[in-house]
């Protein structure tokens, strides 16, 4: 299973608990910190951004009422007034956790603890962690959170938002098509922001992102016995959602018999979790995104022709970078105020030859290629001048000079993705790779 990118901090004194604890969330978030002080807690909030905090109840030794824990969480509660907090607790203190939870916890977990359900519990947490950044995220900064991509000078893009403002108030399923890095995340939270349901969970599902085999037990969810290691009832991500927005990334990737069952989901908005014949009401929208040619995936019978025509209720088609090369400017100012601010290298700026060189380049990996390429750029930049590494650039200097396994697979892998355009599918049946394992080399090589 591909890793979310996410910081998470587990404050415990505990050694065994913080190893344990980063052992097994390290399988799923790509940063695990510990720290064994709590004291420690508010300098380390103000140098990291952190998603989410598993805490510990009590420090102290010879004091095992729960205080502390309360005590530190009312302290990062003023530092960060929205970051979900998960407090850790021993049996006997569950009457002060939920006490702790009236107060503004996000959950508690009972030590020792279910991994299924700590992993759920920070999951969670994560995810609404995200939501309130992206309502909060640069609010002093005179561009504003995905401001870069929804005000627009291409006609093309113009036409996309205006449908978007159409549909966003109803309940419509919406279909958002066009290459990997175009966008499609930004307008599917857009959508939600726009409607009704604007102040209800949007859950981000990334279907080319799961492994075959928990497909089914991270969608729909779980009862306890229902498989090996199935030792607790688990809500999936879909019922975590209710009354909210769904939001089915790479929808081309679903398993045919998982098409079924999702299709018998929209069309009835019941669920039931594996091993269980309980149906649960859902008050759900869903939008779907894919990279995927979904009418030449029905007529070689890949993808269920009414599961593509229940989707795309309001099909919509983003443009690539390169059809709207008006907007590289305003996209690229974007991505250098925020990381400026990032790497505090506040002189930087985008000259009109550096502009001309972005507008020239041809952008295969759309937004987020663009969005990597000034990253990269600032670092390697001292602090008065910006010199783009522009990725044409990058591949010249860097020519395979040895037989090293890795650099020629992560080459191979760059020039099958600007071979196909970003399209996924088409570039890992070029390298013979499965879709879920060039997602993997892509995480690792952080294309």
């Amino acid at each position: 299973m591909r890793k979310k990118e996410a910081h998470i901090l587990i404050v415990d004194d505990d050694e065994d608990i913080l190893f344990s604890a980063r052992v097994w969330l390290k399988k799923f978030f790509t940063e695990v910190s510990c720290l064994s002080q709590p004291k420690n807690i508010l300098k380390f909030l103000a140098e990291q951004q952190i998603d989410a905090v598993l805490l510990d109840m009590n420090f102290r030794k010879g004091f095992e009422n729960g205080r502390d824990g309360l005590y530190w969480m009312q302290e990062i509660r003023t530092l960060e007034p929205q970051l979900p907090i998960i407090l850790m607790t021993a049996y006997g203190e569950v009457e002060l956790a939920v006490e702790a939870l009236k107060n503004g916890a996000s959950d508690f977990i009972l030590k020792p603890w279910n991994n299924e359900k700590l992993f759920a519990s920070v999951n969670l947490a994560v995810d609404i962690s995200r939501k309130n950044k992206k309502l909060n995220q640069w609010e002093n900064v005179s561009i504003k959170t995905n401001q870069y991509q929804l005000d627009t000078k291409s006609s093309s893009m113009q036409a996309v938002m205006d449908q978007i403002t159409k549909v966003a108030a109803t309940d419509a399923n919406v279909l958002l098509l066009g290459e990997n890095g175009t966008g499609k995340y930004v307008l599917a939270e857009h959508i939600h922001e726009l409607s009704e349901r604007k102040n209800q969970p949007f859950v981000h599902i990334d279907l080319g992102s799961l492994s075959e085999n928990l497909f089914e037990a991270e969608l729909f969810g779980y009862k306890k016995g229902a498989f090996t290691d199935a030792n607790q009832d688990y809500s999936g991500k879909i019922e975590n959602a209710q009354n909210g927005t769904v939001f089915l990334d790479e929808i081309g990737n679903l398993p045919s018999h998982l098409q079924t069952k999702l299709l018998s989901l929209i069309q009835n908005r019941k669920l039931s979790r594996l091993g269980e014949s309980k149906e649960r009401l859902l008050d759900i929208r869903f939008i779907f995104a894919t990279n995927e040619n979904l009418k030449k995936a029905v007529s070689e019978n890949r993808f269920r022709k009414d599961l593509y025509y229940r989707i795309n209720t309001v099909e919509l088609q983003i443009p690539n970078l390169r059809d709207r090369v008006e907007d590289i400017p305003t996209l690229g100012n974007y991505f250098l105020e925020k990381y400026k601010q990032k790497y505090h290298k506040t002189e930087l700026t985008l000259n009109e030859n550096l502009i001309e060189e972005l507008v020239n380049y041809s952008w295969p990996g759309n937004i987020r290629e663009l969005d990597h390429c000034i990253e990269r750029s600032l670092i390697l930049s001292n602090d008065k001048n910006l010199k783009l590494l522009m990725p044409q650039d990058e591949e010249a200097d860097n020519p395979i000079t040895n037989l090293n396994i890795e650099e020629m697979e992560e080459i191979l892998i760059k020039k099958a993705l600007k071979k196909h355009r970003g399209n996924i599918s088409l570039a890992a049946e070029d390298l013979g790779l499965s879709r879920a394992a060039l997602y993997r080399r892509m995480e690792k090589f952080e294309l």
